[in-house]
């Protein structure tokens, strides 16, 4: 695994959130993957948790999303990137800008790469 592999995983993640498609968000997941929106909250596990997240988070609450990223380091089995997220929320219109740093780990030697734990930090600034 090197940044290129890292840098597809992410575009793909990229297009599912700017599609929509919280099924395209689950096939980039091991089946029981953890996946901790913030270090405080409770981590969701598995593929069929994370893809209801993104179905009531984003497919059924956004719109005019934008996405991109950059892999700043890769270590074994684990990355660190950055990304910048905005979007528009379908019930008060309200635009958000999201900017966050990523600490994924991969099932080694999946193929296609499969993210086993992702863990996000990130800030909001809503217009």
């Amino acid at each position: 695994m090197d940044k290129r592999d890292v840098q597809t995983w992410l575009y793909q993640y990229g297009k599912a959130w700017v599609d929509g498609d919280p099924a395209q968000i689950g096939a980039l997941f091991s089946e029981g993957a953890l996946y901790r929106e913030t270090p405080f909250d409770d981590p969701m596990i598995g593929r069929d948790m994370i893809q209801q997240y993104w179905q009531e988070g984003a497919a059924d609450a956004q719109e005019q999303v934008r996405f991109s990223s950059q892999v700043w380091a890769v270590e074994a089995s684990t990355a660190i990137a950055g990304w910048r997220a905005s979007f528009t929320r379908k019930g008060n219109r309200t635009r958000v800008e999201l900017d966050g740093t990523f600490r994924l780990t991969f099932l080694a030697g999946s193929d296609p790469l499969l993210c086993e734990r992702l863990e996000e930090w990130w800030h909001r600034r809503e217009l």
